[in-house]
């Protein structure tokens, strides 16, 4: 009798259940397990706390229903999600409580949780991978279409063009070649050159710099007020004169004394012909102390006279 127990309570340890333990039994459905395997743990935040018991077939779609024990008394509600996720790259299958503390009622044992799949990092891959082989497929066959159409197009006479072609690429790549080389020998040969040429850049940017500083500590609003008032008082000078005011203004608005000047210029003139002609007139002289003779009209003057 005692063989008996303890057969049965080794048998019930190997598929994952220990009779001595307070458990709960839940289970969920799943389209598919992905590889979980009785005896998995079954997790909740990472802490194991209990088995899978059973997987079997069910329905006419052949879903999987999963029985699992949890033996603690870790309080959870109805609507928490048992997940089945991968231990590793290369571990098997998992099961992982996602506790809801939700006003939801409190699971009990026997109650359906509801199930999850998540996606292996295997699976995860493929998926992505999925769509660049449709892509790089794709490439192939359009590449493969392009070189029938090359195939077909590039007869003789198109092959020989392309040589060509590709002779005239190979002169063109040279020559830029020699260009280069060209112009490396001769930033070489000017490189002190250029440098002076930068280094008085720097110097005349620096110059610009200190003289537009200079030019904006200048005083210009007091220059522009002082020219202005310059200007107010020339045009104040010209305003008397054309008024008549002062000396210069009386000189040039006095017609009376223009006339009078006038004459006296012409007087003048006359005089100094007359002194020209006749300095007797005018001038005594005597080398000798005598007295110096009357003067004597011209006979042609007391005639006219």
């Amino acid at each position: 009798m005692v063989f008996l127990l303890l057969a049965f309570f080794g048998f019930n340890y190997l598929k994952g259940s220990n009779l001595l333990e307070n458990e709960r039994i839940f289970y969920a459905t799943y389209p598919h397990v992905g590889g979980l395997a009785v005896s998995a743990p079954v997790s909740i935040n990472g802490l194991d706390v209990g088995k899978v018991l059973d997987i079997e077939l069910q329905g006419e779609k052949g879903e999987l229903l999963v029985k699992f024990s949890v033996s603690t008394d870790f309080k959870f509600s109805n609507k928490s999600v048992a997940k089945i996720f991968s231990g590793g790259l290369i571990g098997g299958r998992s099961l992982a409580i996602i506790p809801d503390f939700s006003d939801a009622p409190m699971a009990k044992s026997g109650d359906m949780l509801t199930g999850e799949l998540e996606q292996g990092m295997m699976d995860a891959v493929s998926d992505r991978l999925l769509p660049i082989e449709q892509k790089v497929n794709f490439s192939l066959e359009q590449l493969d279409t392009i070189l029938v159409g090359l195939n077909n197009v590039l007869d003789d006479n198109g092959q020989k063009a392309l040589q060509e072609t590709l002779q005239k690429l190979n002169a063109t790549a040279g020559s830029f070649q020699s260009a280069s080389a060209e112009l490396n020998g001769l930033i070489k040969e000017n490189r002190a050159k250029l440098d002076r040429t930068f280094a008085n850049l720097d110097k005349t940017a620096e110059n610009v710099a200190v003289l537009s500083d200079s030019l904006s500590k200048l005083e210009i609003n007091a220059m522009v007020t002082s020219l202005q008032q310059t200007i107010d008082n020339v045009n104040d000078i010209m305003l008397a004169i054309e008024n008549g005011e002062g000396s210069m203004g009386k000189l040039i608005n006095d017609n009376e004394l223009y006339d009078n000047l006038s004459g006296a210029s012409g007087q003048l003139e006359q005089l100094l012909e007359d002194m020209k002609l006749n300095p007797k007139r005018y001038v005594h002289f005597s080398l000798f102390g005598k007295r110096a003779k009357q003067y004597e009209a011209p006979k042609e003057a007391t005639d006219d006279n």
